[in-house]
């Protein structure tokens, strides 16, 4: 990239877990000249110190709102997406707004469009090689609509894109957590229960050993990322550090639930594999229960990625292992 060349770099869905973590990035970088936000939610970028941040509410399943923010960018980094949510709701973000979204680059001849797709995107399959090389489809899990749902926009991205100028760089993070991401643990049904309850309760069930949640280990391996970590390989793709295509990403090592459980000082019971098998058949022909019980599709099979390509073609260094993130989540869940 010329010296002298200084992007405009749109954003959507910067007020999440990732997003905060790119805008600093993004605001630091001598070779973004601005940056345009955009998001259903309230936000003020003066609040955070941002420079080069502007912001406005918008909605990616207004078509009007995607083109009146692509308008002068240069590069545009799709993160508005739902994991948390009904099929419905899920599938109209997901599939619908990121359709709208990718025709929309198109139109307006951005150069590149950085999507942020998910380790999910592989599918929880007991066929899949281990570990994961972006070689590998991304074929998804039909019991898990997440899975699927990401699967697909892949295959919407590459086909709105074929034949344009428009560059995609893929990212395909396993569990992004970190201080400013804490759905990993938010998500538990213990936590959820216990922020329902009085604070006088809550506490007495935290302080009384035996009273403290026991989470099963079906002895599946968990890899973590940084959020900082990935807004740093998103931000390598926005200034062309490297080609197009899909990237891995993931910190060294992987964490097991019951290390989780240890750090969280909770407890954890070793489960058989045919145990998780028969969980996950029994969710997945019980459509209305909560989506964080879709997520034991996850524990079926391990599910871990070779970061070779990220490392090798964008230089990504991330500063975190995984271990190191998840204690640095927890830390900051109890300063709260």
């Amino acid at each position: 990239m010329p010296a002298r060349e200084r992007l405009t770099v749109a954003v959507t869905g910067p007020t999440g877990e990732i997003g905060r973590s790119l805008l600093a990035a993004l605001d630091r970088s001598a070779g973004v000249e601005r940056v345009i936000g955009m998001a259903r939610r309230p936000f003020d970028p003066s609040a955070h110190g941002y420079r080069k941040v502007t912001y406005h509410r918008g909605d990616v399943l207004d078509p009007v709102a995607v083109a009146s923010l692509l308008a002068e960018a240069d590069v545009l980094v799709h993160l508005a997406f739902i994991i948390m949510g009904s099929p419905t709701q899920t599938r109209a973000v997901n599939l619908v707004g990121s359709r709208n979204v990718f025709a929309a680059c198109t139109a307006a001849k951005v150069k590149r469009l950085v999507y942020a797709s998910s380790v999910a995107a592989y599918g929880f399959r007991r066929d899949n090689p281990r570990p994961l090389t972006e070689d590998v489809p991304a074929r998804g899990s039909r019991g898990h609509y997440y899975s699927a749902q990401k699967a697909e926009v892949e295959q919407v991205l590459a086909d709105t894109l074929a034949g344009s100028d428009t560059e995609a760089y893929v990212f395909r993070p396993c569990i992004v957590a970190g201080p400013d991401a804490p759905a990993l643990i938010n998500n538990l049904p213990y936590t959820q229960i216990s922020r329902r309850l009085p604070p006088s309760l809550s506490g007495l069930l935290g302080a009384l050993p035996l009273l403290r949640p026991v989470l099963p280990d079906p002895g599946v391996p968990l890899q973590l990322v940084h959020h900082d970590d990935v807004a740093s390989a998103m931000l390598a793709a926005v200034l062309a550090k490297g080609p197009p295509g899909v990237y891995n990403l993931a910190g060294a090592g992987t964490v097991s639930i019951s290390q989780i459980a240890s750090e969280l000082g909770w407890h954890a019971i070793k489960i058989p594999h045919f145990m998780v098998d028969a969980t996950a058949q029994a969710v997945a022909s019980m459509p209305l229960l909560p989506a964080q019980m879709r997520w034991i599709q996850a524990m079926r099979e391990p599910v871990v990625m070779d970061t070779t390509r990220a490392r090798r073609e964008l230089h990504w260094r991330p500063k975190h292992d995984a271990l190191a993130t998840l204690r640095e989540m927890i830390a900051a869940m109890n300063d709260d």
